[in-house]
């Protein structure tokens, strides 16, 4: 297969005074983690985002260009069938010779699994503060070329612990297929809204793009060091912003962000529709606007690319504030400032939302 290379791949990147060799053609799914892929890239290339903002990342259609960098790519990272199932078919068949990074399979993802029902209980938090300290042991005791190994090995345990607290995981994913729109398997997809994740991500990106480009090695683990202790500043700038609302209760439109819930410990109380694709029963409206009106929930967050009028319907009757909480970055330019920005918006919108 014939491989083109990126518009930046083949403009001579100076850095230190020398020019950068070509660099690797890279295709991203969605324009979160693309921004990731494009803070390790930075000054020396430039990735294709195949998702464009706005679109839905569940029922998209390619275009030609997007099947194009696809089709062109040396290096793919998407985050799997479980976000994207209809991407499944594409990459195996447009990017055949492509190294491809699954991220909800990479060994060092945290992964959540589904909730069920309308209503939500508090998060078990104690498995994600031991794999959460772990992961920082292992960054301050190793190198950045060694460090990624290492993660892999501690997130072994934490994985093999998650899968036996689920004692019905069987009934669990026949109930995610049948009933809720929750496409494939038992975890959660919208892992990009932890920024442990996005920390680990940066790592694993830098290394998969050192090995198909030894040259930037330097540059890219450089670039991931950096991004990561900018997501520390960002954590805490979070945990500031929403320190003013603790306390208060909200619910979301659909429970896409249990990953951001857990990272800043401030839990949701409910979701109006659990699966990305389905629309909500009366029965579960019903039982939302009781919790709504029982516990006093202040505010009921809506999303950009959904019905607003379903939102409408579920604060009939009640005196909770909305607001619209966007977890893409559907109106941010895409690149490596989206996705900080993303996390941003999000613990910003809640907050005035409960305010």
């Amino acid at each position: 297969m014939s491989r083109k290379l990126l518009p930046l791949s083949f403009t001579a990147a100076m850095m230190g005074g020398t020019a950068m060799a070509d660099v690797p053609s890279v295709a991203v799914e969605i324009a979160p983690v693309h921004s990731l892929v494009a803070r390790v890239m930075e000054g020396v290339g430039a990735p294709n985002l195949i998702v464009p903002p706005g679109a839905s990342p569940h029922e998209h259609s390619l275009r030609p260009s997007e099947a194009a960098a696809l089709q062109d790519a040396d290096l793919v990272f998407w985050m799997g069938e479980d976000l994207t199932p209809w991407m499944a078919d594409a990459v195996k068949n447009l990017a055949g010779n492509a190294a491809i990074t699954t991220l909800l399979e990479a060994d060092v993802t945290f992964l959540l699994e589904f909730r069920e029902g309308a209503l939500f209980e508090a998060h078990p938090h104690d498995e994600h503060d031991e794999h959460d300290e772990h992961a920082h042991d292992e960054h301050d005791e190793h190198d950045e070329h060694d460090e990624h190994a290492h993660d892999e090995e501690g997130h072994d345990d934490d994985h093999e612990e998650h899968a036996h607290e689920d004692e019905h995981e069987g009934d669990h994913e026949e109930m995610a297929h049948d009933d809720h729109g929750h496409a494939h398997g038992d975890h959660d997809p919208h892992a990009w809204l932890s920024p442990e994740n996005a920390s680990m991500w940066l790592n694993l990106i830098a290394a998969q793009l050192s090995a198909a480009d030894t040259e930037n090695a330097g540059a890219y683990f450089a670039n991931a060091a950096a991004g990561r202790a900018e997501l520390e500043v960002l954590s805490a700038e979070v945990n500031e912003t929403l320190d003013a609302v603790r306390g208060s209760n909200f619910i979301v439109f659909h429970d896409a962000y249990q990953y951001f819930e857990v990272a800043f410990d401030f839990p949701a109380s409910g979701a109006i529709a659990l699966g990305d694709a389905s629309d909500p029963s009366p029965a579960r409206i019903a039982e939302i606007q009781g919790r709504i009106r029982e516990e006093g929930i202040d505010c009921v967050l809506a999303e950009p690319q959904y019905n607003p009028g379903l939102v409408a319907t579920v604060l009939d009757g009640t005196e909770a504030n909305t607001g619209v909480i966007d977890p893409l970055g559907a109106d941010l330019e895409p690149g490596p400032t989206l996705y900080p920005q993303v996390i941003r918006n999000m613990a910003e919108t809640l907050a005035e939302c409960l305010r």
